[in-house]
Parts: structure tokens; C-alpha cells; sequence
């Protein structure tokens, strides 16, 4: 039984499997992080490997917890990969960009892939059908849009993402929510296109965050996994338990 930690910035995703079933996810905030591994380890005292996953540096108290009763894998650039990493700078590819690849890895062998992680930020991030990484892009996500708009302006609002919308909005604030919305469905599309004129036969692949607003908004056709990143990190660990 694994166990895989998603760390971020404010919140901690984590998420027991057996096998490839996820038996039981929590999300808590970081300083919940103790309280909340304690509870699933009595909850799953079967856990025997676990991995982490962090974009700051892991307290070595978290660690020792971990490793009292599981084999404990820290996610980096040294970790063996389940990909061949054909990106220019290996060294500055970030955690979450690995795991979506190897999810990529693990659930379309043999085919093109492109991975979008709608989240703080947007990636995008493309495998072919023998398993090269090449890269893709970086933007702002939703919510960092809108906070740049409050941010760098004097008068304009900070605003909350809204279901309801006109392309052509009627007020200050309907234009912005119609700037940001549509903005990033129309980005999101056009980077879609571009790939599939590069390859004959591609998978879509939308995760993240803002995964479910966004994608009822697109012309393509996608597949929505919101644990994509949970099961690439299980199957990263699956391939170093085998090493």
C-alpha cells in the first residue's frame, strides 16, 4: 500500500493506493499536515512506501514521521523517471510537471499526449508515443489573472470567477470576468490546435483546479481527471519500488 504527498505552497494533497485505486484522498492546509498523516496511518496501517512530492524545501520532522513505518521516496531531479526527459534545462523541471508526465506515461503508453494543469498556473506539457518529453508552456491561471487585474491597477476589483457570462460584457466588472474567461478558453484552444496540427493522433488531458470551470468551456475535446497528478506521482513511486 503507498502512500503519495502532494505538497504546495499553502495546501497538501495526499492520497493512499492500493495497487492503482486510491482507497481514501485528503486535502489539509500545511500546518494540518502531522495531524492528518497520523489519522490515515491508523487508518491504513498497511502503508509500506511512500513518496513526496514538495515545492519547498520538506521539513526533516515530516520525514521522520513518514519513515517510521514506510520507505520513504523524495521526488527530484535524481529520482530514476519512468520518460525520456528531452527538455533543455532537466534541472529546473518542476515536481508537478514530472508526475503529469508519468501519469501520461502510465495511462496512454504509445500515444501523444498533452497534459494541462489548470491551477495557480496553466502548464502545458507534451509526451509522444515513446515516451520523450519535449516540454510545453507556462501562463497565468485563472485566479492569477484576476488578482494581476486588481494588483496592477488602481480602480479595477478583485473578482471571483462567475458561471454566467456574455462575450460582450455590459460593466467594468463583466468585462473583466469576459477578459479572463474567454481569454484563457481561447489560449487553451489555440494551444490544443496547434498540437494536434503537430500530431496526427493526440490525447487531451485537462487537470487541475479550474479543470471542471474550464472545461465546458472549450470547443476541444478533452478528458477531465482531477487525480491525474496523484496517480502519476503513485505510479513514479510503483516504477522505484521495482528498482
Amino acid at each position: 500500500m503507498n502512500l503519495v504527498v502532494d505538497i504546495g505552497n499553502t495546501l497538501i494533497k495526499m492520497a493512499v493506493f492500493q495497487g492503482d485505486t486510491i482507497l481514501k484522498k485528503k486535502t489539509c492546509l500545511r500546518q494540518d499536515f502531522l495531524k492528518n498523516f497520523e489519522e490515515l496511518q491508523q487508518k491504513y496501517p498497511q502503508i509500506s512506501h511512500s513518496l513526496i512530492s514538495s515545492v519547498a524545501k520538506t521539513p526533516a520532522k515530516w520525514i521522520q514521521k513518514l519513515g517510521e513505518k514506510s520507505k520513504v521516496y523524495e521526488l527530484d531531479q535524481d529520482l530514476p523517471q519512468v520518460f525520456v526527459n528531452r527538455y533543455a534545462t532537466p534541472a529546473t523541471l518542476g515536481q508537478d510537471r514530472i508526475a503529469l508526465v508519468s501519469a501520461a506515461c502510465k495511462n496512454y503508453p504509445g500515444e501523444n499526449v498533452l497534459v494541462i494543469d489548470a491551477g495557480t498556473c496553466i502548464t502545458y506539457d507534451i509526451k509522444n508515443g515513446k515516451n520523450e518529453y519535449f516540454g510545453g508552456a507556462i501562463s497565468p491561471g485563472l485566479q492569477m489573472r484576476y488578482s494581476a487585474l486588481n494588483t496592477f491597477t488602481e480602480k479595477l476589483p478583485l473578482l471571483e470567477p462567475v458561471e454566467e457570462l456574455d462575450f460582450t460584457g455590459n460593466s467594468t466588472k463583466n468585462s473583466m470576468h469576459s477578459g479572463v474567461i474567454f481569454g484563457i478558453s481561447a489560449e487553451i484552444d489555440y494551444r490544443i490546435n496547434e498540437y494536434r496540427a503537430q500530431y496526427k493522433e493526440l490525447t487531451i488531458i485537462l487537470t487541475g483546479g479550474d479543470a471542471q470551470f474550464l472545461c465546458k468551456r472549450l470547443k476541444n475535446s478533452i478528458f477531465a481527471n482531477s487525480n491525474f497528478l496523484l496517480e502519476g506521482l503513485n505510479y513514479i513511486l510503483e516504477f522505484n519500488k521495482s528498482q
